[in-house]
C-alpha cells in the first residue's frame, strides 16, 4: 500500500492510506490517542505483575513502544503478541517522529528495535518486555495462549468490516483469560452489539481529544 506521512494535531506523525482513505491514527493526535486508549484505558487498568497482551494491528509500532515504556515504568513483565499482515518497510519507519519524544537514547532505540525484531519468534527486547510479531490476518490467527488484554486497533469497520463481526469478537472472547479486557477506539453501535453477542460486558469510556467515547469490553470471571 502507498503511504503518505501526515502530522497530527499533537505534533506526532501518522500515515494516510489513499487506497483506503484511512489514517493509521487519529488526526487529532496519534500519540495522545494511543496513550489514552491503549495505555490509560487498557494497560493501566490491570494491576498484574505480568501481562499477556494481544495487539490486532502492529502498524507503526506506537502501541507496542508505549507499552514497553510503561512496563518498565511500572515494573510489569509483558509478553506482547502483535498481528500485522502488511508491515511497514524500514524507509517508512524512519519517517515516524515518535522517538524524538523519548526521554533517553535507549527509549528511542527501543522503537526501532521493535520494528527490526524478526517475525514469528519471541524476542526479549528489555527486561520487562518480550515481543512476538506474526505476519497474519486476524481471521487466520489461532492461539492456545490466553491473554489478559487485547488492543483492538484494526482499521475502522467501514474499511475492514470483516474484522468487527460477532464471529471475530467471539474468538477474542475465548482468547482472553477470565477478567480480561479488550480496548478499542471504535464506539459504533453495531460493533458494541457484536461484542455483547460474543459474551462481553461493554463499558463506554470518554475518548481522547476529537472523540466522544471509546469502548472497553470485559470478560467476566
Amino acid at each position: 500500500m502507498k503511504l503518505e506521512l501526515r502530522q497530527t494535531a499533537d505534533g506526532s506523525s501518522t500515515f494516510f492510506v489513499p487506497e483506503l482513505n484511512e489514517h493509521y491514527h487519529s488526526t487529532n493526535g496519534a500519540l495522545q490517542e494511543s496513550n489514552h486508549i491503549f495505555i490509560g484505558c487498557g494497560f493501566n487498568s490491570l494491576a498484574h505483575a505480568e501481562l499477556h497482551i494481544l495487539e490486532v494491528g502492529f502498524g507503526t509500532g506506537l502501541n507496542a513502544w508505549l507499552t514497553a515504556l510503561s512496563a518498565a515504568a511500572k515494573n510489569v513483565r509483558v509478553a506482547y503478541t502483535s498481528l500485522e499482515k502488511f508491515p511497514l518497510n524500514a524507509g517508512d519507519v524512519a519517517l515516524l517522529n515518535y522517538p524524538s519524544g523519548a526521554k533517553t537514547k535507549e527509549e528511542a532505540a527501543l522503537f526501532y528495535a521493535l520494528h527490526e525484531s524478526p517475525w514469528e519468534v519471541w524476542q526479549q527486547l528489555t527486561p520487562h518486555f518480550s515481543l512476538l510479531k506474526l505476519p497474519c490476518d486476524l481471521q487466520d490467527f489461532a492461539s492456545t495462549e490466553k491473554f489478559n488484554l487485547i488492543y483492538f486497533d484494526a482499521f475502522a469497520p467501514a474499511v475492514q468490516p470483516e474484522l468487527w463481526t460477532e464471529k471475530i469478537f467471539t474468538t477474542m472472547f475465548y482468547a482472553l483469560k477470565p477478567g480480561g479486557m479488550l480496548v478499542t477506539y471504535c464506539a459504533q453501535g453495531q460493533v458494541k452489539r457484536n461484542m455483547k453477542a460474543a459474551g462481553f460486558s461493554i463499558e463506554r469510556l470518554p475518548g481522547p481529544p476529537g472523540k466522544r467515547e471509546i469502548t472497553r469490553a470485559v470478560k467476566g470471571g
